[in-house]
């Protein structure tokens, strides 16, 4: 996304961090985007500031639950929603199966919010600890093996990661929830809404496949600006 008019907003939402990016627990294409962004970021130099935005699928892509067989047992979707949600799910296992990684179609479209409050309790505690709990939360949910929207598992979940959960379950209920709620709403009107979003310097990318893109904006633009198919940090 070039600099213009917007780019005043995408700085000042991002911050005093160099590289902001946002995901959601529940987002295939956030969970293959990891690995990749953490490579990059090692490759120049920057920490990054993980940031929870809680998607809310059902109001583009409509809603649609399945039975224990794993067959549609209720549904709100118009054929064309269904053809999207069926690529985004083939695209995200390609990307998955590169690193062996196993990327089950959901159940149900999840409230994610209560894993992005876990997300700010971790972020508390450290860059450290946050990543620690987001390599314990995303493989397992994506093999159908972790309730995102249960309280006790994410707790779990945090204190299998070393966090200490002292006092989270009155965070997520009170301010963690507050924070939560404020953290997406600025982003939804600074024009975040999807994931991953990267923030790096006055531009707002959508997307992993931007990664080498981004690397060169934090590198300070040395060179060539790359394409956006360069596999760098594939």
């Amino acid at each position: 996304m070039p600099r213009g008019r917007d780019s005043g907003r995408f700085a000042a939402l991002r911050g005093d961090a160099p590289l902001a990016v946002y995901i959601d627990l529940k987002s295939p294409y956030a969970f293959v985007a990891i690995e990749p962004t953490r490579a990059m970021a090692r490759s120049v130099g920057v920490p990054i500031d993980w940031r929870p935005f809680t998607l809310d699928i059902p109001s583009y892509l409509g809603s649609a639950r399945l039975d224990k067989r794993g067959r549609v047992a209720t549904a709100n979707r118009t054929a064309q929603q269904w053809s999207g949600v069926r690529y985004a799910y083939r695209d995200a296992r390609r990307y998955a199966a590169l690193t062996d990684k196993t990327l089950r179609g959901t159940e149900k479209i999840w409230d994610s919010s209560l894993a992005g409050i876990a997300m700010l309790w971790a972020k508390r505690q450290g860059s450290d600890a946050l990543d620690r709990f987001l390599d314990r939360a995303y493989p397992p949910f994506w093999r159908r093996e972790l309730d995102i929207e249960s309280l006790d598992v994410l707790q779990s979940t945090l204190e299998e990661a070393g966090v200490d959960c002292t006092g989270f379950a009155e965070f997520a209920a009170g301010e963690g929830r507050s924070q939560h709620d404020l953290l997406n709403q600025r982003a939804f009107d600074g024009g975040v809404f999807g994931v991953p979003t990267y923030l790096v310097g006055e531009e707002m990318w959508f997307g992993r496949e931007h990664l080498p893109r981004v690397a060169w904006l934090l590198a300070g633009r040395t060179g060539p600006a790359p394409d956006v198919a360069n596999r760098s940090f594939a």
